[in-house]
């Protein structure tokens, strides 16, 4: 009897445990996205979702298609794309240039702080900070 026990107690201890480490795993993955929803600021609206982000600036916006991870030390760096806007009406079969961009900043509590760089010219778009939650302040090209 007292076998029976310990066999099934080695047995299933294991899985529980094995059970903990995959949710801690899981949690700190979480821990290390970015967090999903509206993030709004000064000429930025940032939508996070599980799968990348899209951004609206004042004449502008961007897209990002993988996940927004930060490191150890909060910060994010990640490539995407930016595409310039123009005032007036887009034309039709009017196709916007997509410029390879880098989205690099750090996060700190609710708030990120980050800089859009064309990867080619190296040329800083801006400097924007958005706060989880916030209501963008976006004006578009007129």
């Amino acid at each position: 009897m007292a076998t029976a026990r310990l066999r099934w107690r080695s047995g299933i201890l294991p899985l529980i445990g094995s059970g903990a480490c995959v949710g801690a795993m899981l949690a700190g993955a979480d821990a290390d996205r970015l967090r999903t929803g509206t993030w709004g600021g000064e000429h930025v609206a940032l939508t996070v979702t599980a799968a990348g982000a899209h951004v609206e600036f004042d004449c502008a916006s961007g897209d990002i298609s993988q996940p927004l991870m930060v490191d150890p030390d909060n910060r994010l760096a990640v490539e995407g794309v930016f595409v310039q806007e123009h005032g007036g009406p887009v034309r039709l079969g009017e196709e916007p240039e997509r410029i390879p961009a880098r989205y690099s900043g750090r996060l700190s509590g609710q708030t990120l702080a980050f800089d859009v760089t064309l990867i080619e010219s190296n040329e800083t778009v801006g400097t924007f900070t958005v706060v989880h939650g916030a209501t963008p302040r976006v004006r578009k090209c007129r």
